[in-house]
Parts: structure tokens; sequence; C-alpha cells
């Protein structure tokens, strides 16, 4: 839905005012099955990334904390790990060129053997720096909004679903608002919508995030950059307080587990 909302110049069939029109009409029209296109793709990659976000994250919190204040908690840590928290795949690529309206692509295998032989090697990074420039903002914003909420929902920092729940999704739905211009950039590069380039002469295939920034606001000015903002934020806040009420239930079970093995 939210590959969909972004579309600059969508086709008449394809374009959307709320993202329970968008649901309805595709799968009215393009089948029960159609909003998970790509969901093999986020699978595979799901649990690596989370198994390496997460590790990374009780390291540099540790670590960072003692040198900022000597072990209590640190929002300055927190938006550091935030920096250093990069991602570099090309899967966005294929999930979002198998979810855009009349997509040619009937699985992920033909997908990467298509873009490969058409655009070459290099159209699997295109969208790098801007995921990377996307990146860094939202975790940052992300774990310090998060880190935040736990201070005041749950301050002796005890085993609390709720208030995991609660964080998670407010921080995510904040980071997710805040870098859905960056987002949208993304989305273009990945997609390299035709009609959007194509009305604007460009040739061949937009790469860049200052052509992507630029190109953006040719058509859809500064409302542009904010397009499928509300799917986004409807998509990443159950995302992170799923993330974060898992990874802290996990937490809790195998401290508990180890605690009672070592009593």
């Amino acid at each position: 839905l939210q590959t969909r909302m972004q579309s600059l110049q969508p086709d008449p069939k394809a374009q959307y005012r709320s993202v329970y029109e968008a649901l309805k009409k595709m799968v009215l029209t393009e089948g029960l099955w159609r909003p998970l296109r790509g969901i093999n793709v986020t699978v595979l990659g799901a649990g690596p990334a989370h198994a390496m976000y997460f590790a990374c994250y009780e390291k540099m919190k540790k670590s960072l904390s003692d040198i900022f204040q000597q072990g209590g908690n640190s929002h300055l840590a927190n938006g550091i790990f935030g920096v250093f928290h990069l991602k570099k795949k090309p899967s966005p690529l294929f999930v979002q060129r198998l979810q855009m309206f009349n997509s040619p692509y009937t699985s992920v295998l033909g997908c990467v053997r298509a873009v490969q032989r058409t655009e070459g090697f290099g159209a699997f990074y295109r969208s790098y720096t801007t995921q990377l420039t996307m990146n860094v903002p939202f975790q940052a914003i992300h774990f310090i909004t998060y880190e935040l909420l736990q201070e005041h929902l749950n301050p002796h920092r005890e085993y609390n679903p709720r208030s995991h729940i609660v964080a998670g999704a407010v921080a995510g739905a904040v980071a997710a608002a805040a870098t859905t211009p960056l987002d949208v950039c993304k989305t273009l590069l990945n997609t390299q919508e035709n009609t959007a380039l194509s009305s604007l002469n460009i040739r061949g295939h937009l790469s860049g995030m200052a052509n992507a920034f630029s190109t953006v606001y040719q058509l859809g000015g500064l409302p542009g950059f904010f397009k499928g903002v509300q799917a986004r934020v409807i998509y990443q806040m159950p995302s992170t307080a799923i993330a974060w009420s898992v990874y802290e239930f996990f937490k809790y079970f195998l401290t508990k587990h180890t605690l009672e093995k070592r009593t």
C-alpha cells in the first residue's frame, strides 16, 4: 500500500485517497493476496537483520552509556547507535518492483534476472545513498523516542509488555513520519516510475539522491515528499511495537532462565 501511495503519477486505476480505499480497491480488483506481494523477500531478510540489529543495540548501548553516563541510560548513546545502524541490501528494490501497479514481474528470481539484464548490477544499490541517509535519522529518532518513553512508562525497566508495545508503536510512528520525504525518494529510485520520469523527459534511469529530490519536487511540490505518510506510519507502528515487545520478552525469558540455572 505504501509503495502504491507514494507513486508520483499513478495509473488512473491505482489512485487512492486513503489506506482503506487502497486496500479495498487492491483486493477487489487484483485479488485477496495482492497486498502480500513481496512478503517472501521481507521474511527472508527479517530474521538475520533483527538478530544483528538487537545484538549490536545491546552491546553499543552498554559501551556508549558507560562512556557518556557512567552506566546509566544515555539518549546521546541511543542516538549514536542509530547513526551506526547501517543497512546495505538490495531487497527493497525487489519488494517494491513486485508491489508496483501492473508489475511485469511474477517472482523475485524473475525480477532479479530482469533488472540485472536490463539495468545492470548497479541498479540493485541505486537507492543505497538515500536509504542510508534515511536510516540514520530514522533509527536515531526511533531509539531515542523509545528509551525516552520507557523512562516515563517503565522507570524501573522491568518486563512490562504494555509499555514495550506503546513505546515501540509511538517511536516507530514518529520516526516514520519524520523520514517520509527520504522514503518517497527511495521509492522513486527503486521503482523508476516510467510515467513520472517520462513527463519530465528524463531518459534512461534516475540515480542519485539529489536527482530524486529534484524530481519529486518538480512533480509534486512540497506535498509530494509526504505522499504515503499515512500508510508508512500505519505500517511502522505495529512493526516496531511487535519487534520491541518480542525482543523484550525473549530478553526477559532468556535472562530469567540463565539466572535460574545459576541459582
